[in-house]
């Protein structure tokens, strides 16, 4: 276990602020990268689904602009995008659990 966290350490540094900061019912941290321009192996390209009680009663762009507050070192050291699925447990369930694909990315895909 170890050794895949020091392989991935951009994603669970995200994994582990969301997970502290929101308590999440479900937490979803998905590298994109690879739909990207960059180098194998990046962590620049991030999708985050997080589905927490904390989101009752806010508008979908505060709960961004938490997610964004959260991850703030992240963003200022090397990740590029991140694209944001906050939604409340009823809307989850609402939703059935699904999360739309991500599109290709217009600059090109991967190296």
């Amino acid at each position: 276990m170890a050794t895949a966290q020091m392989e991935k350490p951009v994603e669970n540094s995200i994994r582990k602020k969301l997970t502290d900061t929101f308590q999440p019912a479900v937490l979803d941290v998905i590298n994109e990268s690879y739909m990207h321009s960059v180098p194998k192996g990046s962590e620049t390209h991030f999708k985050v689904v997080v589905v927490a009680d904390k989101f009752e009663s806010l508008p979908l762009i505060k709960r961004h602009r938490l997610v964004n507050e959260t991850l703030q070192e992240e963003l200022q050291t090397g990740v590029h995008a991140l694209s944001i699925v906050a939604k409340t447990p009823k809307q989850w369930e609402d939703s059935g659990g699904k999360v739309s694909k991500s599109p290709p990315c217009q600059g090109g895909a991967g190296l």
